[in-house]
């Protein structure tokens, strides 16, 4: 044992004499106490003698659960090799600590697991030599662990509920604002998508596009199939237009046939090559009612802002009167709104 290690003994041996001396009390006194203590705590208490390793003493909480004497037994009698070892490295580093050393260990008996806290410290030897033995105190956590554990997963299941409710709300609320029959935004988040790209754009002097988009007249074939072929139609446009998006895009139902697309910090010569490549995709899309294919085409006017228009007002008008070219063209169509020149 180490010089300071026997001095922080002796220090503490020196304390117990001067407490044991200034209350009158008898040498056993303090012993005595520390016993009652451990066992109206149900805590296990064991000496082992430090160079074999060995028991020479347990309470019989101790001895309930080493199953066994204590006399002579070492810790690979009654544990797997795994736990002894973790036991044994516990052993040897509290043997050169200057405070109380505390691990906490698992043990398998009988197919039951149980976990413990085990608190090591070394007895001083009377003669004031090399410590010889080490007592260890046992407290069982199992049910504390158990509970703990219990708790965690609580807190985790109703961690996951908040979230899916959270979830569960948003979707509503997106729910709220799309059309039914497409998915698309309705006519209200698009205008308010619409005033909040604005203002970026012109803060940040950077552009972005309006696509104004019609569903072309739909075919002989279609119309006669009825309401149902006009709704499968308006769905396969609406998923369409769904994902030739990004995030940071929104395509909205504006009326029965009337679409729009915003494209955030899009220039027109880049908009115009998504739609026409949207448009190709429409025009081959193949929609299928009753062993029939519906097919349907569609028609766009692209506008950008500021380079087509410098106000809200002025960019909804060009894409719609690009639109209006488109359809004049026949449909199946994209068209460029005129880019306006200042005068200088």
């Amino acid at each position: 044992m180490t010089e300071s290690i026997q001095q922080a003994l002796s220090a503490r041996a020196d304390q117990s004499q001067a407490l044991l001396h200034a209350f009158g009390l008898a040498p056993e006194a303090l012993g005595v106490v520390a016993l009652t203590l451990l066992d109206r705590v149900e805590a296990m208490l064991a000496i082992k003698e430090v160079a074999t390793g060995r028991y020479v003493y347990a309470n019989p909480r101790m001895a309930s659960l080493l199953g066994r004497p204590v006399e002579g037994l070492s810790d690979e009698d009654w544990l797997e090799p795994e736990a002894c070892a973790a036991l044994r490295a516990a052993d040897h580093s509290a043997m050169v600590q200057t405070v109380p050393q505390v691990s906490e260990h698992r043990i398998d008996q009988a197919g039951v697991r149980r976990e413990f806290t085990v608190t090591r410290l070394p007895l001083a030897a009377a003669d004031g030599g090399a410590a010889r033995y080490l007592c260890c105190v046992w407290i069982d956590v199992t049910a504390q662990r158990h509970g703990e554990a219990q708790l965690q997963l609580a807190l985790q299941q109703l961690e996951e509920q908040q979230v899916a409710n959270e979830a569960l709300r948003r979707d509503m609320q997106d729910q709220g604002l799309r059309d039914s029959v497409t998915g698309l935004y309705q006519r209200g988040h698009f205008d308010d998508q619409l005033r909040r790209e604005v203002d970026l754009s012109s803060r940040e002097h950077r552009e972005f596009a309006l696509v104004s988009v019609a569903l072309d007249p739909i075919s002989e074939a279609a119309r006669a199939a009825g309401p149902a072929a006009r709704t499968r139609v308006l769905e396969a446009l609406g998923r369409l237009l769904r994902s030739g998006t990004r995030a940071m895009d929104a395509s909205c139902r504006l009326d029965e046939d009337h679409f729009a697309v915003l494209l955030s910090g899009v220039g027109l010569a880049t908009a115009h090559a998504r739609m026409e490549g949207l448009r190709r995709q429409c025009a081959t899309q193949i929609v299928m009612l009753n062993g029939q294919d519906l097919g349907f085409t569609v028609s766009m006017g692209v506008a950008s802002f500021p380079h087509t228009a410098h106000t809200q007002e002025e960019l909804l008008h060009a894409a719609d009167t690009a639109l209006l070219q488109a359809q004049k063209r026949g449909g199946n169509h994209v068209t460029l709104a005129s880019i306006r020149f200042e005068a200088s």
